[in-house]
């Protein structure tokens, strides 16, 4: 297998995808030689990183920061509507502004590869904030948002299989694409980054108070999308 849902960002300063599914030692130099990736960002929990971890060989000089952000530690809010899942997004901004500046930080040497286990939620939130830090269109940052829709039947196949394995006693409804939380609706996308802009203003002053300073900032804009 690979990484699925990859797309080159920010003039290739930032790539973001799926976690890596079934690729060894080789095929791991290779992916991450193929884009001259320098740092792995590893948004997933710890229990998700146990059942898919990086293959990565000693001394190949790639650096993976384990940058967690576990959306439900306690289970998951109801996500009845796209806009719901926008508040979703929202409310992990609120809680985790140094997590997000964390995850961008290598971004400014780059290449980096930022990922989550689907590379459509967590790392959604963080490229949506890297494209607009960059000054990126929004119409842009939402056609990001939305092209991970045609991934998606191909990457939760191989997430029900991979899990399934893992965990028998999963809910074979556990990655049912009819679920809200398992789509990426345009309209979850424009209501984060409205809501997103009435509470914090730009993606640059939030990623300056979350802690990047002028010059990172600055790297981030010199190679917009």
């Amino acid at each position: 297998m690979a990484v699925l849902n990859l797309r080159p960002l920010l003039g290739g300063r930032l790539l973001r995808g799926s976690q890596p599914f079934g690729l060894d030692a080789a095929g791991t130099t290779d992916f991450l030689s193929r884009y001259g990736i320098r740092t792995v960002v590893d948004l997933r929990s710890s229990r998700e990183r146990e059942l898919l971890p990086w293959q990565l060989a000693a001394g190949n000089g790639v650096e993976l920061l384990e940058n967690p952000f576990d959306p439900a530690p306690a289970g998951l809010p109801p996500v009845g509507t796209a806009e719901e899942l926008g508040e979703l997004y929202l409310s992990w901004v609120r809680q985790g502004p140094a997590w997000v500046a964390a995850s961008l930080r290598p971004a400014v040497d780059g290449p980096v590869f930022v990922h989550c286990s689907l590379g459509k939620d967590r790392t959604g939130v963080v490229a949506a904030l890297a494209l607009l830090a960059a000054g990126t269109d929004p119409e842009a940052v939402v056609a990001d948002y939305i092209a991970t829709t045609s991934a998606l039947p191909q990457l939760l196949a191989v997430m029900a299989e991979t899990w399934g394995r893992a965990v028998p006693a999963l809910p074979a409804e556990a990655f049912n694409p009819a679920q809200l939380l398992l789509q990426s609706p345009e309209a979850a996308i424009r209501h984060f980054l409205a809501a997103f802009e009435q509470e914090f203003g730009s993606a640059a002053d939030y990623l300056r108070e979350a802690g990047l300073s002028a010059a990172e900032l600055a790297a981030l804009r010199s190679t917009a999308a």
